[in-house]
């Protein structure tokens, strides 16, 4: 099977536009494409790419320990919003998993995908209907058995997208 292109993210981002969550998870393990796929996805559609760990961690340097917890969404939604743009493409999210700052990513990301598009890089994988990130036992472990949002794989498989049970019509 081919691995998915630029252009199929694209595509996805026209559905996804139409639904509640207007989140698109880019889902496969290090080194798999991701980057190279918001990339070119950047490029092809001129939609802005943003290193979220880079971003984020910037604002949190002069927060307290309890601060960071409580406006890390906050301040995630205001990366985003600085854009302006319809979609944006998010990239090294993996500091939202910091349980440090006691946040459920998939809800943060679904939660700020209700207003624009958002297409995130997902370091994990989907089995089934189940999304993971890290493995069993490592402290930023999260798995997610069902979640509403459309999702590309790239972890050798075709790109693959998931019902949205929230979608208008």
């Amino acid at each position: 099977m081919t691995a998915p292109t630029s252009k199929d993210l694209c595509a996805l981002c026209e559905t996804a536009a139409t639904l509640y969550h207007r989140l698109i998870l880019v889902v496969g393990p290090a080194r798999s494409g991701k980057t190279r796929l918001l990339q070119a996805t950047a490029a092809e559609c001129g939609w802005p790419l943003i290193n979220l760990n880079q971003r984020v961690s910037e604002l949190l340097l002069e927060l307290t320990h309890r601060q960071r917890a409580l406006r890390v969404n906050r301040l995630v939604g205001a990366v985003l919003a600085g854009t302006e743009a319809d979609a944006v493409l998010v990239d090294n999210l993996e500091l939202l998993f910091s349980p440090d700052l006691a946040q459920d990513p998939l809800r943060l990301l679904q939660g700020l995908a209700r207003n624009r598009t958002v297409v995130a890089s997902w370091p994990g994988a989907i089995n089934g209907k189940q999304l993971t990130y890290a493995e069993p036992g490592h402290p930023e472990y999260r798995r997610y058995p069902e979640f509403d949002t459309l999702w590309l794989s790239l972890a050798g498989t075709a790109a693959t997208q998931a019902p949205n049970p929230h979608a208008e019509g």
